[in-house]
């Protein structure tokens, strides 16, 4: 099956439910959760056979004193207990061969089977009291080994191992009840249930670390023609590694849905991360624009994890380029951005607005002998023009985009936009560069989106140092203007407008060179993620 094919089942509300399962566990626990469940199953009726056979056997030929109150010869309670979860484990063997098809449901009987054995382990214990601390339960070992064996999510784990634990106090309560003599101490009978809860806290550590390899493994051996290398850092839709292809040894950057994401707490939530994910990657391979990032291959891993592969870009993206070297002189403003405008105009003119313009989602970066060479990206956010409203996709109960670089009638949830929203953010984006400022401070994202809908934006020059040329501080207003009919009508309009202003001194590939050498010199950054620091070069085999 294509990888097209398996997006679109994966991406289908099915699908979307699927793929959250898969996310929760590596797919190899789900694939032998029958052989896992079985094997916990094994050990739990050796152990229950091994007690039967010292007490009953090997307990004739020793001293009477070495055997523990409780531990009578067949048929007292001791015998009974441990019969009874011999018998329960062997069943529970044959119950995971008849759910070999129901892989979740089978690992959720199998946590029942583990409380259960805790609830017959702590009846034998109490069966007769003990009067004073006689060291750590045998819960405890259940709670510990079986998670290991037959690992389930971390959250079912823990509860689990919580009632497994619980199941100590709760057979000194069947001894009350019985009429049993219990001397213990308050102290003494928190000394004895207390390792267990201990336990119970710890049963999550081998979980995470299991899941965790079975990923890395998953994803190194299954995506595509891709070697995964080093994390490079996380994003709002993922998070992106190094990587390189296998025959053709050429870096690439992949991006893989985070499966933190994917888990979403319903599945509608899960739904759209997954549509967004998929638009992305289908968006940016339908542009050819050099400012555009390159799109090389997109599909599905086997655990369910989407991912596509893109070029890998030296460099900083805009927000990183202001914070770290501060607000970026007029005529180098107009050499970036006029690059990003030739990204939209395209995507634009293909009926596709990108809704999420931002100075994290514009990059300069090194392209072969080229400095200050601009990219675009993140289109998980794309949205086609009133001709194409069958391809929107709206995030639940969401307004989408960034509120700091939102055009007023994206605020307003409008439903007739084009791309002159990405206008109004490119304004923005205008505005970071020259000032190292918002447009507008604000205390939380409401109120942001309301400054941006009714507030009028002071110019550039009046809020930086620089010495911004008139004709720029006009067409920044003019991107910002409330109504889109008061703004540029296009990109491409933006560009004219651009080339006619007029600067003391050109950014020339000289100058860019000087500045290259002199700050980023060998930096490379996680270009494809929102968040992600200045990191060492990586070398390209």
């Amino acid at each position: 099956m294509s990888a097209e094919k398996i997006i679109a089942a994966a991406a289908s509300p099915a699908g979307s439910t699927s793929a959250t399962r898969l996310i929760s566990l590596p797919a190899e626990v789900l694939e032998q959760s029958c052989k896992r469940v079985g094997i916990a199953s094994l050990v739990f009726a050796s152990l229950w056979a091994f007690g039967l056979l010292m007490v009953n056997v090997v307990g004739r030929f020793v001293d009477a004193a070495v055997l523990t109150p409780g531990m009578d010869p067949w048929p007292m309670p001791g015998n009974l207990i441990a019969a009874t979860g011999l018998v329960l484990s062997i069943g529970m063997v044959f119950v995971a061969g008849w759910l070999h098809t129901r892989p979740n449901l089978l690992l959720d009987v199998g946590l029942g089977f583990e409380v259960v054995t805790a609830f017959l382990i702590g009846l034998l214990h109490m069966w007769v009291p003990p009067s004073e601390f006689t060291g750590v339960s045998w819960i405890a070992v259940v709670i510990l080994v079986y998670p290991t064996i037959a690992p389930n999510t971390p959250g079912k784990i823990f509860t689990a191992s919580l009632l497994a634990a619980s199941m100590g106090p709760l057979a000194l309560g069947v001894a009350v009840l019985r009429g049993a003599d219990v001397s213990l101490a308050p102290l003494q009978a928190t000394w004895l249930f207390v390792p267990n809860y201990l336990c119970a806290a710890l049963a999550v550590v081998p979980v995470h670390i299991i899941r965790g390899l079975g990923r890395q493994v998953r994803r190194a051996r299954d995506l595509g023609s891709y070697k995964l290398g080093d994390s490079l850092g996380k994003g709002g839709m993922g998070e992106v590694y190094h990587a390189e292809h296998r025959l053709l040894a050429r870096p690439a950057a992949i991006k893989l849905i985070r499966p933190e994401i994917l888990g979403a707490s319903t599945t509608e939530a899960a739904h759209v991360v997954v549509e967004r994910f998929k638009r992305e990657a289908q968006a940016a391979a339908m542009l050819r624009s050099p400012h555009t990032i390159e799109l090389y291959d997109f599909g599905v891993a086997e655990d369910g994890a989407f991912y596509y592969v893109m070029e890998l870009l030296d460099g900083a993206d805009f927000e990183k380029l202001v914070k770290r070297f501060g607000p970026v002189p007029p005529e180098r403003t107009i050499h970036l951005v006029r690059q990003a405008c030739l990204s939209l105009a395209e995507a634009h003119s293909r009926g596709l607005i990108h809704r999420d313009i931002k100075p994290s989602n514009i990059h300069t970066t090194r392209m072969g002998l080229t400095l200050d060479f601009v990219k675009v990206l993140d289109f998980g956010l794309v949205k086609a023009d009133q001709s194409r409203e069958q391809t929107m996709l709206t995030a639940p109960h969401m307004t989408t985009g960034t509120p700091a670089y939102m055009a007023p009638e994206l605020a307003m949830g409008e439903p007739d936009i084009d791309g002159r929203v990405d206008l109004y953010a490119l304004g923005c984006v205008f505005y970071w560069l020259l000032t190292g400022q918002l447009v507008f401070d604000a205390e939380n994202p409401v109120k942001m989106m309301h400054r941006h809908i009714s507030d009028t934006p002071e110019a550039p020059s009046l809020r930086t140092e620089l010495d911004v040329p008139r004709e720029l501080d006009e067409l920044v207003l003019a991107c910002l203007a409330k109504r889109p009919d008061n703004r540029p009508s296009s990109a491409e309009e933006v560009v004219r407008l651009l080339d006619a202003v007029r600067v003391p001194e050109p950014w020339t590939e000289e100058r860019a060179r000087r500045w290259w050498d002199t700050h980023l010199p060998e930096a490379r950054p996680c270009p494809q993620c929102d968040k992600g620091e200045l990191a060492p070069a990586l070398t390209s085999a």
